[in-house]
């Protein structure tokens, strides 16, 4: 039976290897030389909530890598997925995601393509959805602060899980309460209930803002708003779905215009969202 781990590809040999802490390094430089701005920390970070592959050649360099984040036992995220171009060209892609996939069963399964994969997805079975729109830059100014905003606290944890759950249609435990470990937050609280929290952390070549879940476009901007302006003049990112209205305004009015879009992608059945509590703003373009 042929080694279903190895494929020769032009001249040369690939492997699939499981990715390590080991490997982390090699990630790094595969992920830099197709223009991502992953740290090693945003892989490692990665690694902790995941498993995937990545393709060496004979004498180790990564030409490839994939991973697979279980959310439920019915759901998971594909990510952190890169192919050179001269692979994508001769099918190593395509052998590269039917691994991952056979590792990921039954599940539903969800993703955000880059232009470069969208038609590979296609081919896969994958339904098309809306596209999310990456914009970053150094923060110019910053939208005035809504009193109804205030520091997210430990004891809001359980009632963020819930919110999160309801915006995202599954609950992601392990992922959620990750973010919550690396981030500094904040929560509208109305009526003594959480009905609304974004969260900040360090990521690529300064901060991101997200996931930011909200209710309305303005409770999202409210949200922000405190992480947008602690890090005036600074670098920082959100990735959103949302084309127009308050939040695209704040955006772009804060010195963060769209930089790239990628493409929201399932196959399986789509999940329910509770239209009460709105995803604005995106954990990473991994894990939703």
């Amino acid at each position: 039976m042929p080694d279903e781990t190895q494929r020769l590809v032009d001249s040369f040999s690939l492997s699939a290897r499981p990715i390590t802490p080991e490997a982390i390094p090699k990630l790094h430089e595969l992920s830099v030389g197709v223009g991502w701005m992953h740290r090693t920390e945003d892989w490692a970070t990665a690694l902790r909530l995941g498993e995937g592959i990545y393709l060496t050649d004979e004498i180790g360099r990564p030409f490839g890598s994939a991973m697979w984040f279980p959310v439920a036992p019915d759901l998971a995220r594909l990510g952190m997925v890169i192919t050179t171009p001269r692979l994508q060209e001769r099918g190593a892609g395509r052998w590269m995601m039917e691994q991952i996939l056979a590792r990921t069963g039954s599940r539903d399964l969800a993703l955000h393509a880059t232009h470069a994969a969208y038609r590979l997805y296609v081919a896969l079975g994958f339904q098309t959805g809306p596209r999310v729109w990456q914009h970053q830059g150094v923060v110019t100014a910053a939208p005035s602060p809504d009193p109804r905003v205030r520091p997210m606290r430990p004891e809001d944890h359980g009632a963020v899980r819930a919110l999160d759950a309801r915006a995202y249609g599954a609950e992601r435990r392990d992922a959620l309460m990750l973010f919550l470990e690396q981030s500094t937050g904040t929560v509208i609280e109305e009526g003594g209930r959480v009905t609304g929290y974004a969260l900040c952390r360090r990521f690529g070549r300064g901060h991101v803002v997200g996931p930011v879940v909200a209710a309305t476009p303005e409770d999202g901007v409210a949200l922000a708003a405190p992480h947008v302006a602690a890090h005036r003049g600074r670098f920082l990112r959100m990735d959103t779905a949302r084309t127009d209205g308050p939040f695209v305004e704040m955006l772009r009015a804060c010195g963060l215009p769209a930089h790239d879009t990628v493409t929201s992608m399932w196959r399986g059945r789509p999940r329910p969202v509770d239209p009460g509590a709105q995803i604005f703003a995106l954990a990473n373009q991994a894990l939703g």
